[in-house]
């Protein structure tokens, strides 16, 4: 790969789909700028980076985590499935989730929890 372009990575067998992977700073932006964005990407204020979906949450959690992945979340049932949520080197959020066969209600107890879990300083 040459240097001009961010790096990209691609789904297996769709290389149409690329998710980019690039760190905020010049020449998109000033680097006071991107130093502001940066921080903000860490503290985990920007949302959501994105969801990678997976037949077995805990089996990939543990594959991952053996090659050195660091989570901020191991697997958890949700009403929706089981995921589990990392951060990359830059401190975007990514989750990964396994889809639940029948999703149930997200009740007030759910809200509750998740709250509980969101830092104090987003």
């Amino acid at each position: 790969m040459s240097g001009c372009c961010p790096p990209t990575v691609s789904v297996p067998g769709h290389p149409e789909r690329e998710i980019l992977l690039e760190k905020p700073g010049p020449p998109a932006m000033s680097e006071q700028t991107a130093a502001q964005v940066r921080e903000l990407v860490t503290k985990g204020a920007m949302g959501l980076g994105f969801i990678l979906r997976t037949d077995d949450c805990r089996r990939t959690y543990e594959e991952l985590r053996a090659r050195g992945v660091e989570f901020t979340q191991e697997p958890t049932e949700q009403p929706y499935g089981i995921d589990c949520g990392l951060r990359d080197p830059f401190g975007n959020h990514i989750r990964i989730g396994q889809p639940a066969a029948q999703p149930s209600e997200i009740t007030d107890e759910v809200r509750e929890r998740w709250l509980a879990e969101t830092p104090a300083d987003r």
